[in-house]
C-alpha cells in the first residue's frame, strides 16, 4: 500500500491518520500543499489521502476505516470533536502561533523544492488565523466554565474499557482520534492542556496518555513528549533558513492583503459548515 498524505502536523485529523499509518506501518509521503483536485473541492482543508494513487479522500473518520480501523460511532465522533474546545485560542498569541507553522517546514531533500513549498505554505496559517478571528468575532462561541469538562466523556469510557485504549487492548479509532486533539493542543499551547495537565478528575486521561506515549515512542510528530509523562522528544524543527523563508512568504501574504484576503474568504466557503 503506498500512501500519499496532504496536511499540517498541527491539525488534530492530520495527527489522527498519521498516527494511525504508524500504528499500521505503512509507508507514506506527507506533502505540505494541497492537491489541485481537493484545493478546487475544499480549498486547504486537511487532511487529504490518496491510497495507491486512488481518488482523494477528505474525511478522517473515513481514511482511517480505509486504513483498517473499525469506524467510530457518531456519538464518539461528536465526543471527539468536542473535546477540541479551545482551538480558538491557538492564535491568541500571533507571533507564537505563526512560528510554529515555521517550524513544521518540508521534508524534501530539494532545498529548492522545500524553499518553495515553505514559501507558499505560509498561506495556510494565514488563512487559518483570519477564519479563527472571523468565527471569534462573528459566531462568538461562549467558553465552557471548564476546559476539563470536555475529557470527562472519554474519562468514563477509559474506566469502562476491557484494556489500557479507548478500545481495548490496542488502540483504535477513537484513540487516534482524540490523540490527535492532545497533540493539536500541545503543539500551540491552549487551555485544554492545562486542564489535561492538572484536572484531578482526569487521573485516567493522563494514564491514557501516558500509555500511547509508550506506544507511539518512536513517532515523529509527537508534540504532547514536552508535557506529559514519560516525555519523549518533540519534532525537529525546520532550519532557521527555511523558517525565514517562510516567514518572507507570510509577509507576502500580507503585503499582498487585498488579493490573499479575498482568496480566503471565497476558500472559506468551500467548506462544509
Amino acid at each position: 500500500m503506498q500512501v500519499e498524505v496532504y496536511g499540517g502536523n498541527h491539525s488534530p485529523w492530520v495527527q489522527a491518520v498519521l498516527l494511525a499509518l504508524h500504528e499500521k506501518d505503512i509507508k507514506h509521503t506527507l506533502r505540505p500543499l494541497p492537491p489541485l483536485q481537493t484545493f478546487k473541492q475544499r480549498g486547504v482543508l486537511m487532511p487529504a489521502v490518496s491510497i495507491d494513487s486512488g481518488p482523494w479522500v477528505l474525511e478522517s473518520s473515513q481514511i482511517l476505516v480505509q486504513l483498517g480501523f473499525e469506524a467510530i460511532s457518531q456519538k464518539d465522533l461528536k465526543a471527539v470533536q468536542a473535546a477540541w474546545q479551545g482551538v480558538l485560542h491557538r492564535p491568541d498569541n500571533p507571533l507564537r502561533f505563526f512560528a510554529a507553522f515555521a517550524q513544521a517546514g518540508d521534508s524534501s531533500p530539494s532545498f529548492l523544492k522545500r524553499s518553495g513549498r515553505n514559501f507558499l505554505r505560509s498561506f495556510i496559517p494565514f488563512y487559518m488565523i483570519t477564519l479563527i478571528n472571523i468565527a471569534k468575532r462573528i459566531i462568538k462561541p461562549p467558553p465552557p466554565d471548564n476546559f476539563g469538562d470536555q475529557y470527562l466523556f472519554w474519562e468514563h469510557t477509559l474506566a469502562s474499557s476491557s484494556g489500557p485504549f479507548m478500545d481495548g487492548s490496542a488502540p483504535g479509532i477513537r484513540d487516534l482520534l482524540l490523540f490527535g486533539v492532545v497533540q493539536c493542543h500541545s503543539s500551540i499551547p491552549t487551555p485544554p492542556l492545562e486542564a489535561l495537565q492538572n484536572d484531578e478528575r482526569l487521573t485516567g486521561m493522563r494514564r491514557w496518555i501516558a500509555t500511547m506515549h509508550a506506544r507511539f515512542s518512536g513517532y515523529s510528530y509527537l508534540f504532547s513528549g514536552d508535557y506529559f509523562e514519560p516525555q519523549l522528544p518533540t519534532p525537529v524543527p525546520a532550519s532557521y533558513v527555511q523558517q525565514g523563508i517562510f516567514f518572507f512568504g507570510l509577509l507576502t501574504m500580507f503585503a499582498m492583503l487585498p488579493v490573499t484576503l479575498p482568496l480566503v474568504l471565497v476558500l472559506m466557503r468551500k467548506v462544509p459548515r
